[in-house]
């Protein structure tokens, strides 16, 4: 057991993995002055990168100033500041691993009190019932603003590797903007970019075509990617099969497999469909159908927790098992599963019936370990989900008054 987990991977890009666990990609929302990472960052990823895991992910890093899926992301565009992102770099790679930046843009997913941009393939907005009211109405995006925004995502791969990361990861998962083109629910376009999932995942493969050419062969490029959106009618294992596919011929180093949206929350393990409701490995079904025909290397996220679980997702042809939340709480966790040990605690899901706060309220609970990480810290996993809840809100305020501020004042070039 301990061999094959423990054992290294070498991708297509020529990096190698020194173990085949990653602390999968948890939205910090902790960005300092400037929208850019600091201390409390760097004090995070250093406690990841001593806990021995062989790949870290970043939060999503927001390649658009004015679209971000929270007040406190960190922006890494043409115009910041390079230094910060250099020393987060640093720490991320302290204990021998790899990093990876995740780069992100929100689409339709931004809260209703967010200054900037609220775009979307259609003007769909998110439907959430009664706090349907919390997100923006979007607009469609323009053919100009489009094409603006893979370059976006090319500029902000580049600046990642000048600063030291070794990689990035796309996200095209949990109904995050480039998720909303594959959605055949919410892309409702008749143009080049709607209509067959060619056409809806032709944004996803010019953004991989364009960080690739804008990076060197031996950085990873990698795509975040849901296994399905857990909506009837929506984007599904099937389309995944055939996203996947298209994927291979573009250097693509790794495919990481998660699954659902705000919508439908399945990557917290709430979704209204049967195949996320095991405790553990939640998207295992799903995965084990996709890895049989995959081209590319597969990473699988989604609710582990124990060595035992991981083991069985790599035994189903999983080369890298991801986890968020067992991280957060325990950082150490693969150095004490090397030890032959298993966490001390673990979270306890948030079970409210309203299940859009109980997501929110779940998110809230991760971010709340994060920051007693960052101050280091032990991490309290038994703190309510109500107070936590309650705790991020009022920090987001605060964040938001800041990024509004930091948005209205004019930027030069880094």
């Amino acid at each position: 057991m301990t061999g094959e987990l423990f054992s290294p991977l070498h991708l297509r890009s020529g990096q190698v993995l020194k173990n085949r666990i990653a602390k999968a990609a948890m939205e910090e929302n902790m960005a300092g002055d400037g929208q850019l990472p600091d201390e409390q960052l760097f004090t995070l990823y250093r406690q990841w990168a001593a806990g021995g895991t062989g790949l870290l992910i970043t939060g999503n890093v927001m390649v658009h100033a004015e679209a971000l899926t929270g007040p406190a992301g960190v922006v890494l565009d043409e115009h910041a500041p390079l230094g910060p992102f250099a020393e987060w770099a640093e720490a991320g790679k302290s204990g021998g691993g790899a990093i990876w930046m995740q780069i992100n843009h929100p689409g339709r997913q931004v809260a209703s009190d967010m200054p900037g941009v609220v775009w979307g393939p259609s003007d769909i907005g998110v439907s959430l019932g009664k706090h349907s009211s919390r997100f923006g109405r979007p607009t469609a995006m323009t053919a100009r603003q489009i094409d603006d925004t893979v370059t976006r995502y090319a500029v902000t791969a580049h600046r990642a590797e000048k600063a030291g990361f070794d990689g990035v990861e796309i996200h095209a998962a949990h109904g995050y903007l480039l998720s909303q083109f594959l959605s055949p629910l919410v892309n409702k376009r008749t143009d080049r970019w709607g209509g067959s999932l060619e056409n809806r995942a032709r944004m996803l493969l010019d953004i991989v075509r364009a960080v690739r050419a804008a990076v060197p062969p031996s950085f990873a490029v990698a795509v975040k990617l849901n296994s399905a959106d857990f909506q009837r009618g929506g984007f599904d294992a099937e389309d995944a099969r055939q996203v996947i596919e298209m994927l291979e011929p573009l250097g693509v180093d790794l495919v990481e497999l998660s699954g659902g949206s705000y919508e439908s929350p399945a990557m917290t393990g709430r979704s209204a469909d049967t195949r996320t409701q095991a405790r553990e490995a939640y998207f295992l079904d799903l995965a084990e159908d996709l890895v049989t025909t995959s081209p590319i290397p597969l990473m699988l996220t989604g609710g582990i927790t124990r060595r035992g679980t991981a083991q069985k997702v790599l035994d189903s042809g999983v080369a890298v098992i991801g986890m968020g939340t067992a991280l957060a709480v325990t950082p150490d966790l693969p150095d004490r599963w090397r030890g032959g040990r298993e966490a001390d605690r673990l979270m306890r899901p948030v079970k409210w019936s309203d299940k859009a706060l109980a997501s929110a309220a779940s998110m809230a609970q991760v971010r709340h370990q994060m920051r007693r990480l960052a101050r280091g810290s032990r991490p309290k996993p038994g703190t309510h989900p109500a107070i936590a809840l309650v705790a991020e809100q009022r920090k987001q305020r605060t964040a938001l008054r800041r990024y509004r501020a930091w948005l209205a004042a004019p930027r030069g070039a880094a």
